[in-house]
């Protein structure tokens, strides 16, 4: 390799801090913290676990009680390690550690917001645009993020598919020829053995209508140890694989989640990021540039910016979508075009619908009047 582009490449990872463990777990062997499987064995539970690595505070207590028996907590070494020990409000912290407001329930909130259960003809399927289709694999997470949208299933074991069950779905989709495309999702697709998703990879990928599968997983943000060379030579032996993740925080870009990454685009295979909009964690510009920014030198899309859903439990992390649209007012002509997400709302049964800030000030037949990134108007005679 040349010499320049080996500097670059160094200069590009000393961006990228490794990960500091935790004091707890500082003896344990390389061997088994980088281990995936050991990661998700080694999953804080409890209470008293998080209270022996944190200092929570009596909200955090308090919500811990009430909330962890309506949506489980799980939170890997790597992931809390991430986390500040003594601060509630860390950004890393909130994501992971229940909090208070979940278990406030607003008329407005629903248990499954984007009415997939509605739109599910076959076990694990969800149909809701014409040419694609969502496969719900499994109920597991490395960590069960507080803002989940799929708290209804996710962390319940019996909402898992067993094998008849998935060959029930994939026959479905074998049989609609409209299809081309198939969202592996969960819980996490990369919860699944690396034989299971292969397993399901080839079965989708030998029906002759499928062009495209895209994995849904957050472990590179979580877990990202769980992407080896041999992973990554797997999903790329069915190309055209997408990978879609969930970076929310410019913290969670470690070294090892850049490693991650360059094992998945180095086999060839895109990266997209859907960040969600989360008040206290990421409603502010300056982060997202940072994060979206951080994305690109990872080689990462940032593909979606989603506004918060009204699942049940929720209020606290969503703001307003005028938040989000200053965000994106803020980002557009002041960042690259590369480095700003499209902003959505996932609607009731209704599919994602994109937000814009106006940028047409005048229309009238003939002229606009069109606004910059900056604030100024521009005149466009047609």
């Amino acid at each position: 390799m040349d010499s320049a582009i080996q500097a670059r490449n160094q200069s590009v990872r000393k961006q990228f801090l490794p990960l500091e463990r935790h004091r707890i777990w500082a003896e344990v062997p390389e061997s088994s913290w980088n281990s995936w499987v050991w990661q998700q064995q080694n999953r804080v539970k409890t209470s008293f676990q998080l209270g022996s690595l944190l200092s929570l505070s009596s909200e955090e207590k308090a919500a811990f009680e009430k909330v962890a028996p309506l949506f489980r907590m799980a939170v890997t070494p790597y992931y809390l390690s991430l986390m500040s020990q003594t601060d509630p409000a860390c950004p890393i912290r909130r994501q992971g550690v229940p909090q208070e407001a979940e278990g406030v329930f607003l008329p407005t909130e629903l248990e499954d917001p984007s009415k997939e259960e509605s739109m599910s003809p076959a076990p694990g399927v969800v149909h809701r645009y014409p040419d694609r289709v969502l496969l719900y694999t499994t109920h597991n997470c490395a960590v069960y993020c507080r803002f989940c949208t799929r708290k209804r299933k996710v962390a319940d074991p019996s909402s898992a598919l067993g094998t008849d069950e998935l060959e029930e779905g994939i026959a479905y989709i074998r049989a609609k020829p409209q299809i081309r495309e198939v969202v592996v999702s969960g819980g996490d697709a990369l919860s699944n053995s690396d034989d299971r998703l292969a397993h399901i990879l080839e079965k989708l990928r030998s029906i002759d209508h499928i062009e495209i599968i895209r994995l849904g997983s957050r472990n590179l943000v979580t877990l990202p140890y769980r992407v080896t060379p041999d992973f990554a030579k797997m999903v790329s032996s069915f190309s055209p694989v997408f990978f879609h993740t969930h970076f929310n925080h410019p913290r969670e870009c470690t070294r090892e989640a850049l490693e991650a990454c360059e094992l998945l685009s180095s086999a060839g295979i895109p990266l997209n990021n859907h960040t969600v909009l989360l008040k206290g964690i990421n409603d502010d510009a300056e982060v997202m540039r940072t994060l979206n920014l951080k994305l690109l030198m990872m080689k990462v899309r940032p593909y979606y910016l989603y506004q918060c859903d009204r699942v049940f439990g929720n209020s606290g992390f969503r703001t307003s979508v005028e938040t989000g649209l200053d965000i994106i007012q803020k980002l557009r002509g002041w960042s690259s075009g590369l480095a700003v997400p499209h902003y959505v709302m996932d609607t009731p049964g209704g599919g994602k619908v994109p937000l814009l800030p106006n940028y047409v000030v005048d229309k009238s037949p003939g002229r606009l009047v069109l606004k910059n990134y900056q604030g100024k108007n521009f005149e466009f005679l047609e």
